[in-house]
């Protein structure tokens, strides 16, 4: 069983967390936690409003709980991913600082040597960014912008946004059963 947390920070994207909420439930043998910042609620009801943000029926994990078990290395969580992840929240990363459940799970999977992907949703990338980026990268940690491909021909705006969160996936090693180049 794979153990995966998904934070969704307050960046405009929730888009692409409800297709990763969504895609990873289906899969078999991957428990999911979920914890959303107060803006990501704010997000979530303007960007997807036919589907309130609570009412999938998995774990919600608030912020400030800092006794939800991937606060901890020891409770042998295998990833987190923070999608959409803001500039703001790359930063805090890239810092050190673990003020809140989702940073402190983030910073356990990098001191744990694990999985953590920030799906950064921000543009245009100023140093700053590309520097907190950097830190990240050196730390172990995964980011991958948000930013769709289109060889796959996608037909909708989910199908577009869907070339992200399904890269997402393979990088959790998971198969996202998706378009694969040269097939």
């Amino acid at each position: 069983m794979m153990k995966i947390a998904i934070g969704v920070s307050g960046s405009s994207g929730s888009r692409y967390a409800k297709i990763l909420i969504e895609s990873l439930s289906q899969i078999k043998d991957v428990e999911l936690g979920l914890v959303f910042s107060q803006n990501a609620r704010v997000n979530w009801n303007l960007e997807n409003p036919e589907i309130k943000w609570d009412q999938y029926p998995l774990k919600y994990y608030d912020v400030a709980d800092f006794s939800a078990p991937f606060a901890s290395g020891s409770a042998g969580w295998d990833a987190v991913i923070i999608c959409p992840c803001s500039a703001g929240f790359l930063a805090k990363v890239a810092q050190g600082l673990a003020d809140d459940l989702m940073s402190r799970a983030a910073q356990v999977m990098l001191k744990e040597r694990k999985k953590l992907i920030l799906v950064l949703r921000e543009t245009p990338f100023s140093l700053i960014h590309i520097e907190n980026m950097r830190m990240i990268t050196l730390a172990g940690g995964i980011v991958c912008p948000a930013i769709p491909s289109f060889y796959s021909n996608p037909q909708s705006l989910d199908e577009v946004l869907s070339t992200v969160t399904n890269r997402v996936i393979d990088l959790c090693g998971l198969d996202s059963k998706s378009y694969r180049w040269g097939k």
